[in-house]
């Protein structure tokens, strides 16, 4: 190799102008703006998944939900059936009179015993899938759970207080079955007392 070859390159351009060399940018390093954007992006797609997460919660509470219900509330046809069965065997022992049964011969009553345990048995097993009887003797009127039949007069009790249950009440749940059949006080405590404010209001003077 001749002393020519071994002189290093000339740095000049071919226009004797120096050459100036541009800083060297990795390929990974951000852009100018870029960890603003990263972050924005970043702080939506938690968002989206927050909110996604959220959504099938709500989903699943829901699902929970409607499976209880519909193993709760499914059978609601058929209890309102079974309940007329309930409904008989009550018209039947009401059908006794008491004194009937008092003197009755042991045949009678085992008949009746019978009837009575027929009874309980099938109101256990309506509760034990939630349905429940309930009787508003001497409650309070409730139109949510009762029905009113008549009204009956009676001073003994305040106005709207159920004095007679023609017919008893059920409940699946939390939802009415079947609303109570039953009569309820007309006056009563609340007319008099009204009526004992109206008098001395009226009355004359001590």
């Amino acid at each position: 190799m001749t002393e020519q070859d071994r002189q290093p390159e000339d740095t000049t351009a071919a226009t004797g102008e120096p050459v100036v060399s541009k800083p060297y940018i990795m390929p990974d390093d951000p852009e100018p703006g870029s960890v603003e954007t990263l972050q924005k992006e970043a702080a939506e797609a938690r968002d989206r998944m927050l909110r996604t997460l959220a959504e099938m919660e709500n989903l699943r509470k829901r699902t929970t939900k409607e499976v209880a219900d519909a193993r709760l509330y499914g059978i609601t046809g058929f209890a309102r059936d079974v309940l007329d069965i309930a409904d008989n065997l009550q018209r039947a022992l009401d059908a006794v009179p008491a004194e009937a049964r008092a003197a009755a011969d042991p045949g009678l009553i085992s008949l009746i015993e019978g009837v009575e345990l027929t009874e309980r048995s099938l109101l256990n097993a309506l509760e034990k899938h939630g349905v429940k009887r309930f009787d508003p003797q001497g409650q309070k009127f409730d139109p949510n759970f009762q029905q009113a039949m008549f009204e009956v007069p009676d001073a003994s009790v305040p106005a709207g207080t159920v004095v007679q249950v023609v017919q008893a009440g059920y409940t699946i749940g939390e939802r009415v079955l079947r609303p109570a059949l039953v009569g309820v006080a007309k006056g009563g405590a609340k007319a008099a007392t009204a009526a004992n404010n109206n008098n001395e209001s009226s009355g004359a003077p001590n």
